[in-house]
């Protein structure tokens, strides 16, 4: 039975900074590409970041480009999601994602498992 289960997640000032954690069981985690996605209250679910099977390629949607930084640890089947200078748009329902495959990619109907989610949420 595949798991993914987030961690990280809170309530934090504009300008902070979070690291959002993913861990993984049930899968031969070394060979799934991983993604977070994201949902704010009353909007559809958008892509943040995706890293391949090695952590060698890494994948961000624009709106986040030079303050998210997505990584894994294969070690310890776990991804991670540091989130810095946050701002209060940032706010949302932060998902971890797992897909097959080496190509990182923003298109969550290509993942295959999903965690249940875990609030992040910045202050003003």
């Amino acid at each position: 039975q595949v798991q993914l289960v987030e961690s990280g997640g809170g309530l934090v000032q504009a300008g902070g900074s979070l690291r959002l954690s993913c861990a993984a069981s049930g899968v031969t985690f070394s060979s799934y590409t991983m993604g977070w996605f994201r949902q704010a209250s009353g909007k559809e679910r958008e892509f943040v970041a995706a890293v391949s099977w090695n952590g060698g390629r890494t994948y961000n949607t624009d709106s986040v480009k030079g303050r998210f930084t997505i990584s894994r640890d294969n070690a310890k089947n776990t991804v991670y999601l540091q989130m810095n200078s946050l701002k209060p748009e940032d706010t949302a329902v932060y998902y971890c994602a797992g897909r097959r495959g080496s190509q990182p990619t923003g298109a969550a109907g290509t993942y295959d498992h999903w965690g249940q989610g875990t609030q992040v949420t910045v202050s003003s």
